[in-house]
């Protein structure tokens, strides 16, 4: 039987959104829309738009991409609210976290390597499916092996209600299996980073792109494990190329201009199918049109 989540409302806190984009490289018109949505929906709520980097793979991450991003954000007249937050600078927080997993034995060490995994079975977005190898075996931790959460066989499906997609579920045990928190390299994961910055940073609202639709269910198996509320989601439809690939740093999609970013926006508005805003002869006016006019819903259209 599925276990429905209930997500927080805007009632039960003030509005509190974020950017995460990963420092790998500079924006493109995809991470362009991402950024939009998440700062509309925010803006239109009477809410506050935070800037997180995302940069917990520090071998992938630079500075100079960082600021690259950030110079990018402030030519398309985004403004965030409050300090930069960087995940290379909260390690101990997920420590901490994956500590208190780790006492309520909801976390196994995991030895298997990459070439054991390539044969394993792979979910719908081409993930492995961890077949529970080590789930049993009580390995000491140590290097070169990783952290995974514990995903019982008889694990209740999760589900949740998108404000674009509408109700999704997951079968956390049989499409993604005991997922990584700590890497065989020491870093933290990904769905272990952002749950506990959420989480901390009070985010209310999480829109992002539909490709991280699948990343949910485990996000909010973490949620539940660790005491954290539920976030609103929203994901929004994701730009493809000629080609049907999403755009991508890996499919060589191009950075956005920032000396055209007024024509930019006014695409990106589109894209999303908001409403015609007329004429627009500044990117404040832009953003003084777009945030009176938000209109989620019609994403789903």
């Amino acid at each position: 039987m599925a276990a429905t989540h209930q997500a927080l409302t805007r009632e039960a806190r003030p509005y509190v959104g974020r950017f995460a984009p990963s420092p790998t490289g500079p924006l493109h018109f995809g991470s362009l829309v991402a950024a939009m949505a998440s700062y509309a929906d925010a803006r239109a709520a009477d809410g506050r738009w935070l800037l997180r980097i995302e940069d917990v793979d520090v071998p992938r991450c630079s500075v100079e991409a960082e600021a690259q991003i950030r110079a990018q954000l402030a030519a398309y007249g985004f403004e965030h609210d409050g300090e930069v937050v960087r995940q290379s600078e909260r390690t101990a927080l997920y420590s901490e976290a994956l500590q208190t997993l780790t006492r309520a034995g909801d976390v196994f060490v995991c030895k298997c390597t990459r070439a054991q995994l390539s044969v394993a079975a792979r979910n719908a977005e081409h993930e492995t499916i961890y077949p529970g190898t080590c789930r049993e075996l009580h390995l000491a931790d140590g290097a070169t092996r990783a952290v995974r959460l514990r995903i019982a066989d008889d694990a209740p499906e999760i589900s949740f209600v998108d404000r674009c997609y509408g109700l999704t579920s997951q079968n956390v045990e049989r499409d993604v299996g005991d997922f990584v928190l700590r890497r065989a390299d020491g870093l933290f994961a990904y769905q272990l980073a952002v749950v506990v910055d959420d989480a901390l940073q009070g985010v209310t609202d999480v829109v992002r792109g539909a490709d991280l639709l699948g990343n949910t269910a485990r996000q909010i198996v973490l949620q539940q494990r660790l005491g954290y509320p539920t976030p609103r989601y929203l994901h929004v439809p994701i730009v493809r190329n000629a080609n049907g690939e999403k755009l991508s740093k890996q499919t060589r999609a191009a950075a956005i201009d920032e000396d055209r970013a007024l024509p930019t926006l006014v695409e990106a508005w589109q894209f999303l199918k908001q409403d015609d805003l007329g004429k627009v002869r500044t990117i404040a006016d832009f953003w003084a049109r777009a945030v009176s006019t938000w209109t989620p819903e019609r994403l789903s259209h």
